[in-house]
């Protein structure tokens, strides 16, 4: 008897938490980046002394290159797969160039091997982005299929919870599993019904749960029954148990790069910087927006010819629709597109009116519009019948990425905070295009467009351009 108790004791030590697990995957990952950020220096080092290089850049930059990324932070587990990665590692370059010029200038002196040494180094840093793309693609499939996700505990009020829990579900996959709720109010339900997610105890029973669960980490959303006393404690037990402690400022689809922490004294302050949309900001945006478009309309004029013959040969009327949209600062423009409907599709649209799907806004939106030809439909499920925009891309009027451009009527009914929507110019692709186009609510579609609006970045827009091949190759939404 002796001998089998210490041998189930013996198994029972033996068994890998789920914490244990995540952090040994944590360090794995590590591994995995730091890895790939040597392999990306002594590769394209080793490629520039192929040409004809200086030999010290192979012994030097996979070495030298690891630590200015450290010096940066960005082996940072909260750093590792966000949007802050890539600001990192281009710092980290910045760095490490002026240590290297400053050193060739005063202590070496050789020309030569600062060039080579540049040259190198500019390969690394684009092969060291590249490589965490593909392995941050990767961790979201992971994610997706429910592998290496953060076990995440939620404190608050029932309205605070729920509200969280759906933003979460919008963003999916994050990395996060809500595995249930600790509630600052009402904790005697058993699940909260619009969510359903389990409720596990309430306030006071955070700890216990803690151990129960062996989750990896805490969300406390903020509610006056937990006030500084009761933060700190809490945190005090996590630290013991090896639990993170995240506390929520409660504001959704706002980018962590506009939010820092202010020190006030012995008091930490968040501090939200406003959204960026200064004339020396968007500059480079106008330059590559009216660039872009006069390469495209070049480029794809033998398909521009082709669709309008297709349109005008399969259906009687013009080739081109002209519609009047309202553009930056509501001014009023003429937005082109390839018609895809009969000529007469706005005297039929009252008889189809109870068809409409979109109840709670005012677009209107049907699966199987019988004003809609052949051809259009095809158009429509590959966007083609919006390459003419180019011509209001290049016009000024529009933008490769931005809001869905309004109809006049539309903005009408506008509320203070869609009206937001008119605060950038209009765009081809956009959130909401790239996120579920025309099976989004109108609610939604308003919500991401807004998120657009505050949280604009020339990264963001060259995110939204590339998910748009995605979302068009899918033809989801588009009808």
């Amino acid at each position: 008897m002796a001998v089998e108790s210490a041998a189930r004791s013996e198994r029972i030590s033996n068994v890998i938490t789920p914490h244990e697990l995540r952090r040994r995957w944590q360090h794995e990952h590590l591994l995995k980046v730091v890895m790939m950020d040597v392999a990306a220096a002594a590769a394209t080092a080793f490629t520039v002394h192929l040409c004809g290089g200086r030999q010290e850049i192979v012994a030097l930059l996979p070495l030298l290159w690891p630590l200015a990324l450290l010096a940066q932070r960005a082996y940072g587990q909260r750093h590792l797969g966000g949007g802050d990665e890539y600001r990192r590692i281009t710092r980290a370059a910045l760095a490490l160039g002026a240590v290297t010029l400053l050193g060739s200038e005063l202590v070496l002196g050789q020309d030569r091997l600062v060039h080579d040494a540049m040259l190198a180094l500019t390969g690394a840093v684009a092969l060291t982005a590249l490589l965490r793309r593909v392995l941050q693609w990767r961790l979201t499939a992971g994610w997706a299929a429910g592998r290496n996700l953060r076990r995440v505990l939620v404190v608050g009020h029932p309205g605070a919870v729920s509200g969280l829990a759906a933003s979460l579900a919008r963003q999916s996959p994050h990395g996060l599993r809500l595995i249930g709720t600790c509630l600052t109010a009402a904790p005697s339900l058993d699940r909260l019904p619009d969510q359903r997610l389990p409720v596990l105890g309430g306030k006071d029973n955070v700890l216990s749960v803690v151990r129960r669960t062996g989750c990896d980490a805490v969300i406390v959303l903020p509610d006056p029954v937990l006030d500084e006393t009761a933060l700190r404690r809490l945190g005090w037990d996590l630290h013991g148990e090896g639990v993170q402690l995240l506390i929520s400022p409660m504001l959704s689809d706002v980018v962590a790069t506009r939010l820092s922490v202010e020190a006030v004294g012995s008091l930490p302050l968040l501090r939200l910087r406003s959204p960026s949309r200064s004339a020396a900001a968007r500059l480079p945006k106008e330059i590559l927006d009216r660039l872009a478009a006069a390469v495209g309309l070049l480029l794809l004029t033998p398909l521009l010819l082709l669709v309008a013959a297709a349109v005008r040969v399969t259906s009687p009327g013009p080739a081109l629709f002209q519609q009047r949209r309202v553009g930056l600062d509501g001014e009023p423009f003429t937005m082109f597109k390839f018609r895809t409907m009969l000529q007469n599709a706005e005297e039929l649209r009252d008889e189809l009116a109870e068809l409409n799907l979109n109840n709670d806004g005012p677009l209107f939106k049907m699966t199987r519009d019988p004003r809609t030809t052949g051809v259009g439909r095809f158009l429509r499920r590959y966007s083609l019948d919006e390459l003419p925009q180019l011509i209001n891309v290049l016009a000024g009027h529009m933008s490769l990425v931005g809001p869905r451009p309004p109809l006049p009527e539309e903005t009408l009914d506008y509320d203070e905070a869609t009206r937001r929507r008119l605060l950038v110019k209009p765009g081809l692709t956009g959130l909401w295009q790239v996120s579920g186009r025309s099976d989004l609510p109108w609610k939604e579609a308003v919500r991401l467009d807004l998120s657009y609006v505050d949280n604009w970045s020339h990264a963001l827009d060259a995110q939204i351009l590339l998910r748009t091949t995605g979302a068009v190759a899918r033809g989801k939404g588009a009808y």
